[in-house]
């Protein structure tokens, strides 16, 4: 393994190393009237209880003596990262290269079998790495109130939930999530000490796990991605990236490029940076980007809701007809 196993940032505030976009996503997000209010209370529905269940109930758990070396890369990354307590990993049967991170009050991190039986070992770690960095900027809350969402869209549950703006929450947490993956990406590439795993890793989530890949090909294609011209192309792939809920492979890696390019990587490797509970004032610049996100939230709630006023008209009648004891609300841990 590539990773040094004596290297640990000691109380690593996730301030540290998040990207702007993260950042003033989620204070965005927090600061539409009712919406956060109304994500709490989702998340408290039975539904989370029955998706931690649909999560873990068909996987199984890794630990000392199961998949024990799963386990180490696991734990290693999490010493690096300072996070205690660790949440439980599981691992599921699944043809797919991914991993994920959800529960709102108790987290968990499911990674998917065609990932840990394809990858390399070290592509693996970056993978966990990353999503332990979700655990680190407590990306896991929204995260669990986005895949709900979506379920609504798609289910008959929605009807069962008259006056909450489900498309509105869905489109919002969209544009959230993209965000969140840049900050993960940093996180990962501080675990394995080597931002090229990160990229690498990357690049075969793109394009899988087959041999002759070239990764200084790839970054060069994501610097061609970046720097393309052609206002039409660069509108339509726009369009297109603002449906996934991940960033382009390509933009990421150049996103991490960038981090590293500037100096941000080797300040924190050589222990300058922010820590738990020293995390510094928003500065005017923050201040100016989470009015931007704020903006385009509000772009689509004009699409979706037909505005902020009547989206708070439904989030207040969704939160008054899932009050406590009306019947709707669990309260019980997950």
């Amino acid at each position: 393994m590539t990773t040094d196993p004596g290297r640990r940032y000691e109380q690593l505030s996730s301030k540290a190393y998040e990207h702007p976009a993260d950042r003033a996503a989620t204070s965005a997000l927090r600061s539409i009237p009712l919406m956060d209010k109304a994500i709490k209370r989702l998340t408290h529905l039975a539904m989370e209880r029955q998706l931690h269940q649909m999560l873990v109930g068909n996987a199984v758990r890794i630990g000392e003596h199961q998949v024990p070396a799963l386990h180490a890369s696991y734990q290693r990354a999490a010493l690096v990262l300072d996070i205690d307590p660790v949440p439980t990993l599981y691992i599921t049967q699944t043809p797919l290269a991914n991993a994920t991170t959800i529960g709102a009050h108790r987290p968990v991190v499911l990674v998917y079998s065609g990932l840990v039986s394809s990858y390399d070992a070290d592509e693996i770690e970056a993978i966990l790495a990353h999503e332990l960095g979700h655990v680190l900027s407590e990306h896991y809350y929204y995260t669990t109130a986005f895949v709900l969402v979506a379920q609504l869209l798609t289910s008959s549950l929605s009807g069962g939930l008259p006056g909450l703006p489900v498309m509105a929450l869905y489109m919002a947490l969209l544009e959230w999530s993209r965000a969140a993956e840049l900050s993960s990406d940093r996180a990962s590439a501080l675990v394995m000490d080597d931002p090229l795993i990160t990229c690498r890793m990357l690049m075969r989530m793109a394009g899988g796990a087959v041999e002759g890949m070239n990764l200084d090909a790839f970054i060069a294609q994501a610097t061609e991605y970046e720097e393309e011209d052609d206002l039409f192309a660069r509108w339509s792939r726009a369009m297109v990236e603002l449906t996934r809920t991940h960033p382009f492979a390509v933009r990421r890696v150049r996103e991490l490029v960038g981090w590293v390019g500037a100096g941000d990587f080797d300040r924190i490797r050589s222990g300058s940076y922010v820590r738990r509970g020293s995390e510094p004032a928003p500065s005017a610049e923050f201040e100016a980007a989470v009015t931007h996100y704020r903006e385009r939230f509000s772009s689509m709630l004009e699409r979706t809701t037909g505005g902020v006023q009547r989206m708070i008209n439904q989030l207040e009648d969704f939160l008054r007809r899932t009050a406590p004891g009306s019947g709707d609300e669990d309260d019980a841990s997950i």
